[in-house]
C-alpha cells in the first residue's frame, strides 16, 4: 500500500525514519537476529514513502505494535462477519432506564416577541439619536397560515417550487388583508382630556359634558349646537373664494384639451400612487418656501394647437395608458446615464420608451410586430434585476421555447436557470426561465422566489386566447404580488388598451402600452403561379411593402406538386431569396413535400459541416436508435439543405434543425405554425402551402393574426431590406376578398379563456382570505361587468327613488292583492311565451300555415290584440321577420273598459316610457285576450315588421290577395312625393276584409301548434304550465274593476321597478358572474364525492387532488381505490398513459389495440373507464358545463406502446406497433407521463401508501431512459462546430 509523495507524507517519513534508527540501534545492541514479516524502518538515507513486507530479524516478543496488520483485518472483515459488533446481541439488548423528570412538563415554547428596537440616526452624520420600541407585524406567521411576505421562510428544499400545503403570497389586486402597522398609534401620547370615548362600546349614545367637565349637555343644547354648525357651514360655502390659482385651472383642463406639447405621461403622475407623498410634501413646505412651488418660465408647458390630439379614450383608461410611439426619446442618455445593459445597435423609439418605464418599475405591455425587437425589453429587465440583485422570471407558452431562451440568455447573462416539469437547472439563478404553468404552481404553493422577484416577463402573451391553456395566464396575472413589475410581450393585438386596463386594475398599478405602427422590414406578398420551365418565374404581387392591396387577380391551371416546388425553389435561388420557411398546415404534408423534392441546396463545405454536427449529436443515442427511419431520413434531407419541423419529429432532431437553420445551413424548412411561436429564427422568404386550416372542428381560412404571425418570419433585421411572402396556388385561386381580409384584417382581440378547475377550487377553499368568487371577479372575463359596478349602483339608487316616489303618489286600493297576483301570473306566462315562441313557430305545422295571406293575432307596441295580414316572411341568421298589415285609428289608447281607442295623455317622458313598454302592451293584450281591436269609423292601416314574440295566435283564416302588391304599394307611399297617393285595390280589399273579421271576431278560430308531436318532455311541461297560467289570467274579469287601467298600471310600474331593482342587485352580486353556476355545480360534485364537507372544508381526498396537474378527480379516485398498488411498474405506467395521450391511432391490420394486452391491463382499463363514467355521471347530475375542446375522452391507444417501453424494449421496436403515430408524438406522451407519475407518487406519499410510492418510483425510472429523455441540446454543453476547423480536418484527410 503506497502513499502519494507530498510535503505532509515526507514529514511523516522523516519522523518514522528517526524512530526506525532508534529501533535499529536497540536491536543491534542486543545482538538478536529478527525474522519478522513487517519492516517498519527503511534503509538508512532513504525517504519513507511506503511499506513493504519481507523477512527481518525476529524479536523476542514480536514486532512492536506500530501499525495494525491491515491485510489481516481486511480478511477477518470479509471472511468472519460473525465477529461484527452487530451480532453482539448481549450488548444490543441492553437498555438504560428512563429517569422521570416531572418538571419538564411545565416547559413550553416562549411566545415570539411582539416588539423590537429600532435605531434612529442622524441622516447627515449617522450618529445614533435614540432607540425606539416598535411593534412587529405578522408574529408567528408561517407559510401554513399567512399570506404575508413577512412570514417565516420555508425550508431550503421547498424554497423554489414551494409546497402544496403552503398559502400563496397576497395577490396585488386583493384588498389588504394583513395586520396593519399600529406603531404610529402606539407611539403617540394619549390626551386624557380630549381623546377619551364619550360613548361606551356597545352603546348607541353617551353623555357629553360642558367645558367645566362635570355638567352634562342636554339634548336641546346638542340640537342647537348642531343647527349652528350647519348654518356656519352654509355660510362658509356661500362666501366666494377670495382667490384662485390659474395654473390649477389650466392643469384641470389639461386632460380634456390634450394640447400640451410635452407628453402626458411625463407631465401627469399617478394620483393614487403619489397622493400620500404629495400630502406629506405639502405639510413640510413652509411659508418661506411657498415661492418655490411656482413654476419657472421654462417649465410652463406650451399649448400646441397646430395638431389635434387623438381622442383621450383611445390612449388613456383608468389603469392603463398608451404611449405615443411616434415621439422619439431625445434625452434617453440623460435619463439613463448608467444603463444596466448597453446594446451594440441603436434602439428604436418603442424600445427606448419601454426601457424608461422598466427603469421606473412600471408595468409595461409591448405589443409590437414580429421581428421588431421585443426581446430587447426583456433583456434589459434581466440586466436591471442583476444590477439590483433581485430575480426575474421569464415565462413562455411552450417548453421548447423555454429551452431556446435558456440557451440564448445563458450566453448573455451566465446566471440563468431553467425549471420545467422534469428538470431544474441552476434554480437559484438570478433569471429563471419556465413555462407559465410552472409559475402558476409556484405562486399557488408560496415559493420563496417570490420574495426576491422584481420582474415577471410574459412572452407571447397573446397565447391567452388559447382555449385549452389561456386561463393559466389569467390566474398568474391575478396571483402576482403588487410589488412585482409585469412586462408583457405580444404580437400586435386589437384591444391592447382594454387588456392592459384589466391587468392594471387587477394589480392596482398603472400599465403602459407601447406598440409599433409598422414592421421594421416591409413585406411583399405574392401569389405563385409557376409550373416549371418558362413559367417558373410567374408570380403575382398581391400587396406591396406599403400595404397597398392589388385587387386584380391572375388565372391558373392544374400543376404537379413536385414540379411546382422545384420550380419555385429554382426561382427563389435565382432571385437570392433563400433561406425559406414553407409553412405547411399539416404534419403529413410537411413530410411528403420534403421527401418528394430531389433538389440539392448545399455546397460541399456545408455538407461536411452538417455531417460533423449530425454525427456529434447522434453520439448521445444508442446504436439501435441511430438507425430509426426518421433519423436516417432527416440526415439525408439535411445534407441537401432541407429540413422538417413539427410536433411529430423527435425533439433531438427538431433542435438540430433549428440550430442548422440559425447557421443558414438549412435553406428550405417545411414547418407547421408552431415554428412561428416566439422563436427568433427569421428567413428571407416565407411560403404558404395553403391558407386553409383545420381548427379541430371545421376547415377555414387563416385568421389575420395567424397569417401575420407566420408571415412575420420573413425579413431578417439588419440583413434584408424587405421580406417576401408567397402563397402557392395549386388547384384554385384564393378569392381576393379572402386575401384582403387575411392580410389587412384587424389583429385578433385578446379574449378571456378563464375557467374553473377542481384544483383551483380546492386550493382556494383552503385559503379563507382568497375565495373562488374573488378570483372570478378579478378575471378578464368579468372585467367589463366590474367596471360598470358604479353605474349599477347609480341605477339602483335611481330605481329605488322611483319606487319610493310611486309609493307616495300612488294610493293603494283594495284590489292590489288580486292585481298583484294577476301581474305575477301574466309575467310568468310571458316569460315562458318568449322562450317557446320561436320553437313553436319553427314546427312543420307552423311553417306550413304561416305563409303570406294568413291572418294573425298580434300585439306589438301600441297595436294590442289586432288582426294582421301576413305580407312577407324573412329569415336572416335564424331570425324570423314578419311584414304584416294592421288596422289602426288616428290615435291609440287603452280605456278602462277594455276597449282599444286612440287618445293622447299628457305625461312625462319617463312615465310614458314606463307605461308603454313592450311588457305593458303584452299584458294588456293577455288580460283582454278575447277582445280584438275594432277601429272607430273609417279604418286606417299600417305595415309593421314584427318578430315571433309579437304573434299571439295564428288564425285559421286567410285573405286571398296579392300580398306583394300591397307591400310594394305601401313602400311607394312612404316616399315624400307619393305620400298623398290613394291605396291600391289590393290594399283596400285587405283592409275591408280585416275590418270585417275584426267585427266578427267571435267566429275566429286559432291553430293549435302544440298539437304537433313534441318529444322534449321539459318543453311539453312548459307548455302545460302556460295553459294553467293563461287560465288564471283569463279568469280575471276586467269589467269588475271600474278603474282597471289606473289600478293595474300602478301595480305594474311598482313591480317592474322592483324587478329592475332585483336585476341590478343581481348584477352587483357574485351570482351574476358567468362562471358562478359552473362553480356551484363543481362544488356540489366535490361534496358528493367526498373531497370537501358540507362546510366546504377540504378533506383528505381534496388534499390529494390538489397535487394533480390535470384529471384531478380521476387520478385521485384511481389512487384511493387502490387500483395501481397490486400492479407491476410497467403496467402502472401503461395504464396512466391514457391521461396524457390525445392521439387517435390506426393500428396495423385494423387490430384492436387492446387485443394483445394482458388480463391485468384489460381489467385496469375497465376500472378506469368505470371511474371516468362515474365522474361524468356525477357532473351531469350537478349540471357541470362540459367543454368539448378541453374535456376529451380518455385514449388507451398507446397503452401497448408505453407498456413495451417500460419493459425495456428499444424505441425502434415499439414503433412497430402502430402506423400513423409519429416518433415525436410518442416521446411527448411519455415525457408528460413522467410528470403524471410524479403526481401520483406525491399522492401516495400523502396518504401513506409506501408500496405505491415505491412502485411509482420504479415506473418513473423504467420510462426515463434513452432517446425519450435525452438532454436538450440547448441545456447541455453541445456546441456548434466551427467551419474552419472542419475545413482543416478535411485538408488533413
Amino acid at each position: 500500500m503506497a502513499f502519494h509523495n507530498c510535503g505532509k507524507c515526507e514529514g511523516a517519513g522523516r519522523s518514522w525514519q528517526r524512530r526506525g534508527l532508534e529501533l535499529r540501534r536497540s536491536i543491534q545492541s542486543s545482538g538478536v537476529q529478527a525474522e519478522g514479516k513487517a519492516s517498519v524502518f527503511p534503509p538508512s538515507g532513504s525517504r519513507m514513502v511506503g511499506f513493504s513486507y519481507h523477512h527481518v530479524s525476529r524479536l523476542p516478543y514480536g514486532p512492536p505494535p506500530v501499525l495494525p496488520d491491515i491485510e489481516k483485518q481486511l480478511k477477518e472483515y470479509l471472511l468472519c462477519p460473525e465477529r461484527l459488533p452487530i451480532h453482539n446481541y448481549e450488548q444490543a439488548q441492553q437498555f438504560w432506564p428512563r429517569v422521570p423528570n416531572p418538571d419538564s412538563l411545565f416547559f413550553c415554547e416562549l411566545s415570539p416577541l411582539g416588539t423590537t428596537l429600532k435605531v434612529d440616526r442622524d441622516p447627515t452624520t449617522g450618529k445614533i439619536l435614540q432607540f425606539r420600541e416598535v411593534h412587529i407585524d405578522d408574529i408567528g406567521c408561517t407559510a401554513r397560515n399567512s399570506l404575508s411576505l413577512k412570514r417565516a421562510p420555508q425550508p431550503f428544499n421547498e424554497s423554489v417550487r414551494g409546497n402544496d400545503s403552503n398559502f400563496p403570497f397576497l395577490p396585488g389586486g386583493f384588498p389588504e388583508l394583513l395586520v396593519k402597522d399600529v406603531s404610529d398609534e402606539q407611539d403617540t401620547d394619549i390626551d386624557f382630556e380630549n381623546d377619551l370615548l364619550y360613548i361606551a362600546p356597545g352603546f348607541t349614545r353617551g353623555i357629553e359634558f360642558k367645558a367645566d367637565g362635570h355638567t352634562p349637555i342636554s339634548e336641546d343644547d346638542q340640537t342647537i349646537e348642531v343647527i349652528n354648525e350647519v348654518k356656519e357651514d352654509e355660510r362658509i360655502e356661500e362666501e366666494p373664494s377670495p382667490a384662485f390659482n390659474l395654473m390649477d385651472v389650466m392643469k384641470q383642463e389639461e386632460d380634456l384639451l390634450g394640447l400640451w406639447k410635452e407628453n402626458s405621461t411625463q407631465i401627469q403622475t399617478d394620483d393614487k400612487k403619489d397622493k400620500e407623498k404629495m400630502i406629506i410634501e405639502s405639510m413640510e413646505t413652509g411659508e418661506d418656501d411657498a415661492l418655490k412651488v411656482i413654476p419657472e418660465k421654462d417649465n410652463i408647458p406650451v399649448l400646441k394647437i397646430s395638431k389635434a390630439p387623438p381622442p383621450a379614450s383611445e390612449r388613456v383608461a383608468e389603469w392603463a395608458e398608451k404611449i405615443d410611439e411616434t415621439l422619439p426619446v431625445l434625452d434617453f442618455q440623460q435619463k439613463i446615464p448608467n444603463p444596466a445593459r448597453r446594446f451594440h445597435f441603436d434602439l428604436d423609439p418603442f424600445q427606448q420608451q419601454a426601457i424608461l418605464k422598466v427603469e421606473e418599475h412600471s408595468n409595461v405591455f409591448v405589443a409590437a410586430h414580429t421581428s421588431a425587437g421585443k426581446t430587447v425589453v426583456a433583456e434589459y429587465a434581466i440586466a436591471l434585476s442583476r444590477k439590483h440583485m433581485t430575480k426575474t422570471i421569464y415565462t413562455s407558452p411552450i417548453k421548447a421555447l423555454s429551452n431556446q431562451k435558456f440557451r440564448d440568455f445563458k450566453k448573455e447573462f451566465q446566471d440563468v436557470g431553467l425549471i420545467t416539469g422534469d428538470i431544474q437547472i441552476n434554480k437559484e439563478a438570478n433569471c429563471l426561465i419556465m413555462t407559465t404553468e410552472i409559475l402558476r404552481s409556484m405562486l399557488y404553493q408560496g415559493s420563496e422566489v417570490v420574495r426576491d422577484l422584481e420582474f415577471v416577463i410574459f412572452d407571447e402573451v397573446h397565447y391567452i386566447n388559447n382555449a385549452e391553456r389561456g386561463h393559466v395566464w389569467e390566474e398568474v396575472l391575478i396571483l402576482l404580488p403588487k410589488d412585482v413589475t409585469i412586462i408583457m410581450l405580444s404580437a400586435t393585438v386589437h384591444n391592447t388598451l382594454e387588456f392592459a386596463n384589466w391587468v392594471g386594475r387587477t394589480n392596482q398599478k398603472m400599465m403602459y402600452v407601447i406598440s409599433t405602427l409598422k414592421r421594421p422590414i416591409p413585406l411583399e406578398h405574392f401569389l405563385y403561379t409557376g409550373t416549371g420551365g418558362k413559367q417558373k418565374n410567374d408570380r403575382f404581387l398581391v400587396m406591396d411593402g406599403n400595404g397597398k392591396f392589388n385587387e386584380a387577380g391572375p388565372g391558373f391551371s392544374q400543376k404537379q406538386e413536385k414540379t411546382m416546388w422545384e420550380a419555385l425553389i429554382s426561382h427563389l435561388k435565382e432571385k437570392d431569396r433563400l433561406p425559406v420557411i414553407a409553412f405547411t398546415l399539416s404534419r403529413n404534408r410537411c413530410d411528403d413535400n420534403a421527401r418528394c423534392l430531389s433538389v440539392d441546396l448545399t455546397t460541399q463545405r456545408e455538407k461536411s459541416y452538417i455531417r460533423v454536427f449530425f454525427k456529434k449529436c447522434l453520439d448521445k443515442l444508442k446504436d439501435c436508435d441511430k438507425t430509426l427511419p426518421q433519423v436516417q431520413t432527416m440526415k439525408s434531407m439535411l445534407e441537401r439543405g432541407i429540413g422538417v419541423h413539427h410536433s411529430g419529429i423527435l425533439p433531438l432532431l427538431k433542435e438540430m434543425v433549428e440550430m442548422l437553420f440559425q447557421q443558414e445551413k438549412v435553406k428550405l424548412l417545411f414547418a407547421t405554425e408552431t415554428f412561428a411561436m416566439g422563436v427568433n429564427m427569421p428567413a428571407r422568404t416565407v411560403i404558404f402551402d395553403s391558407i386553409r386550416k383545420f381548427n379541430g372542428q371545421i376547415t377555414q381560412n387563416l385568421l389575420p393574426a395567424e397569417y401575420i404571425q407566420m408571415a412575420g418570419r420573413a425579413g431578417r433585421r439588419g440583413t434584408d431590406k424587405k421580406g417576401t411572402v408567397i402563397i402557392l396556388c395549386k388547384n384554385d385561386v384564393p378569392k381576393m376578398e379572402d386575401l384582403k381580409s387575411m392580410m389587412l384584417g384587424k389583429p385578433e382581440r385578446l379574449t378571456s379563456q378563464f375557467r374553473l378547475t377542481y384544483s383551483m377550487i380546492l386550493r382556494l377553499l383552503r385559503v379563507e382570505k382568497i375565495s373562488v368568487e374573488d378570483m372570478m371577479t378579478k378575471s378578464f372575463m368579468e372585467f367589463k361587468k366590474q367596471t360598470r359596478q358604479s353605474d349599477y349602483q347609480r341605477e339602483l339608487q335611481r330605481i329605488q327613488d322611483e319606487i319610493d316616489q310611486i309609493s307616495v303618489t300612488c294610493t293603494k286600493s283594495g284590489n292590489d292583492a288580486e292585481l298583484t297576483d294577476l301581474y305575477y301570473s301574466a309575467s310568468e306566462y310571458l316569460d315562458h311565451f318568449f322562450d317557446t315562441r320561436l320553437r313553436l313557430l319553427s314546427l312543420p305545422r307552423a311553417l306550413k300555415d304561416v305563409q303570406p295571406g294568413r291572418v294573425l293575432l298580434i300585439t306589438y307596441e301600441e297595436h294590442v290584440n289586432k288582426l294582421a295580414l301576413l305580407l312577407k316572411l324573412e329569415t336572416q341568421k335564424r331570425e324570423y321577420k314578419y311584414h304584416v298589415l294592421v288596422l289602426c285609428n288616428n290615435e291609440n289608447d287603452y280605456s278602462g273598459d277594455g276597449e282599444i281607442r286612440l287618445s293622447v295623455k299628457t305625461e312625462t317622458k319617463k312615465e310614458e316610457k314606463r307605461k308603454k313598454s313592450a311588457m305593458w302592451y303584452k299584458m294588456l293584450g293577455l288580460v283582454n285576450y278575447e277582445k280584438v281591436f275594432v277601429p272607430d269609423g273609417i279604418s286606417e292601416h299600417a305595415v309593421l315588421i314584427i318578430g315571433p314574440n309579437d304573434i299571439f295566435e295564428i288564425t285559421t283564416k286567410s285573405i286571398k290577395v296579392n300580398t306583394e302588391l300591397i307591400l310594394n304599394d305601401w313602400l311607394q307611399r312612404q316616399q315624400p312625393r307619393f305620400k298623398d297617393k290613394e291605396p291600391g285595390p289590393s290594399c283596400m280589399q285587405a283592409v275591408q276584409e280585416l275590418t270585417q273579421m275584426s267585427l266578427n271576431c267571435s267566429e275566429t278560430s286559432f291553430v293549435q301548434l302544440y298539437k304537433d308531436k313534441i318529444n322534449d318532455i321539459d318543453f311539453v311541461k312548459k307548455l302545460k304550465r302556460m295553459e294553467v297560467l293563461l287560465g288564471r289570467v283569463q279568469s280575471v274579469k276586467v269589467a269588475n274593476y271600474p278603474h282597471f287601467t289606473e289600478e293595474f298600471e300602478s301595480v305594474f310600474l311598482r313591480r317592474q321597478l322592483e324587478k329592475e331593482r332585483d336585476n341590478f342587485k343581481h348584477l352587483q352580486s357574485h351570482q351574476s358572474m358567468t362562471l358562478y353556476p359552473d362553480y356551484q355545480s363543481k362544488v356540489q360534485v366535490l361534496k358528493n364525492m367526498g373531497y370537501i364537507n358540507e362546510d366546504c372544508a377540504v378533506d383528505m381526498k381534496g388534499n390529494v387532488a390538489i397535487k394533480m396537474r390535470n384529471h384531478e378527480l380521476l387520478i385521485t379516485e384511481i389512487v384511493l381505490r387502490n387500483i395501481l398498488t397490486d400492479l407491476p411498474p410497467a403496467e402502472i405506467a401503461a395504464l396512466l398513459s391514457c391521461l396524457v395521450c390525445q392521439q387517435r391511432t390506426r393500428f396495423k391490420d385494423d387490430k384492436d389495440p387492446q387485443k394483445d394486452l394482458g388480463v391485468s391491463l384489460k381489467d385496469g382499463i375497465k376500472k378506469i373507464k368505470e371511474i371516468e363514467n362515474t365522474i361524468k355521471k356525477e357532473e351531469k347530475n350537478c349540471n357541470v358545463e362540459q367543454l368539448p375542446a378541453i374535456n376529451q375522452d380518455l385514449s388507451f391507444e398507446l397503452v401497448r406502446v408505453v407498456y413495451e417501453w417500460a419493459k425495456g424494449k428499444p424505441f425502434s421496436d415499439i414503433m412497430t406497433y402502430n402506423v400513423d403515430v409519429q416518433e415525436g408524438i410518442i416521446v411527448r406522451c411519455i415525457q408528460q407521463l413522467s410528470e403524471t407519475i410524479n403526481d401520483v407518487k406525491d399522492a401516495a406519499s400523502t396518504i401513506g401508501n409506501t408500496l405505491l410510492k415505491s412502485k411509482m418510483e420504479d415506473a418513473q425510472k423504467a420510462i426515463k431512459r434513452d432517446i425519450v429523455f435525452l438532454a436538450s441540446l440547448y441545456t447541455s454543453d453541445t456546441t456548434l462546430p466551427k467551419q474552419d476547423e472542419i475545413d482543416n480536418e478535411n485538408k488533413d484527410e
